[in-house]
């Protein structure tokens, strides 16, 4: 059920935001967009690093340490890095900040300018939104709902950016009203498709697994923060306050968790199922053999 209001909200929030864009096209600025741009990816990372990444490694560890080589888990997040880093060869890029920077001198106002296709952002966009729903999903299977809810919500608030970043851009576009709709539905329902797939496929399986498929999700994520923050990072400008919103946001991330975590609302609870049902199958198999 909780993967189902996820979803929902997902969808919600990536087309209100997609059209809100396009209404708002004149009057979002490139530095508003990069304000939160550079908030949302420092949630993300704050989500990568303290909760999936984390999880990831527990998961994976069981009572004779971890349940593959630790050479297997670093590939499990180098993969994620390496899948994110192969759509982006291939043209089906995510990144907010090419859609809106790099604009020609005199243009004043600066108008969304890209080398491909609205079509084709949307497809890159939606390409990149099915890896945030492989994390979902896997969350949810791990059964952690306080997990879920940290990890859909890194989704959600760097899906903000995103969104609007898809709905300025096709502003400019000279594509119908129809393409234009189709492409913010697909970006819309891409997540939740991804989710619910991995849902699928993982529910029931074993712990470890499950794990692998978390640090995998944790290397996407290292990657999207890595590639959104770059560029105004490298930029003499805006450098130093890209760097402090990125950090604040991460901070801010971090001390809820540990709000969270001295609260109790944190605690894990499979591993305790693991050991209650080991037990209870330990006390049938004494039964029957009296």
């Amino acid at each position: 059920m909780i993967l189902f209001w996820l979803s929902l909200l997902i969808v919600v929030i990536s087309l209100a935001t997609s059209f809100g864009g396009v209404a708002a096209a004149d009057r979002l600025t490139e530095d508003r967009l990069q304000t939160l741009t550079g908030v949302a990816s420092g949630l993300l990372l704050g989500s990568a690093l303290l909760v999936v990444l984390p999880e990831g490694f527990h998961m994976v560890t069981g009572e004779n340490g971890f349940a593959y080589s630790p050479l297997t888990l670093g590939a499990a997040v180098a993969a994620g890095f390496v899948f994110m880093l192969v759509l982006e060869s291939m043209g089906l890029s995510h990144a907010v900040h090419e859609e809106h920077h790099g604009h020609q001198e005199g243009h004043g106002h600066g108008h969304v300018h890209h080398p491909a296709s609205g079509s084709v952002m949307s497809i890159g966009l939606s390409m990149h939104a099915v890896g945030d729903g492989l994390a979902i999903g896997a969350a949810t299977a791990s059964g952690e709902t306080s997990i879920s809810l940290l990890v859909a919500f890194g989704v959600l608030v760097h899906r903000v950016p995103a969104a609007l970043s898809l709905g300025v851009f096709s502003s400019h576009e000279t594509s119908s009203r129809r393409s234009i709709v189709g492409g913010f539905t697909l970006f819309a329902l891409a997540t939740p498709l991804g989710a619910v797939v991995a849902k699928f496929l993982l529910d029931g399986a074993d712990e470890p697994l499950i794990g692998l498929v978390l640090l995998f999700s944790a290397g996407t994520f290292i990657y999207v923060t890595t590639v959104d923050t770059l560029p105004s990072l490298h930029n003499p400008e805006t450098g130093p306050r890209a760097a402090r919103i990125v950090v604040a946001s991460a901070t801010l991330f971090a001390t809820a968790l540990l709000l969270l975590n001295a609260n109790g609302l944190l605690e894990h609870t499979h591993g305790e199922h693991d050991h209650e049902q080991h037990d209870h199958e330990e006390h049938d198999h004494e039964g029957h053999d009296h």
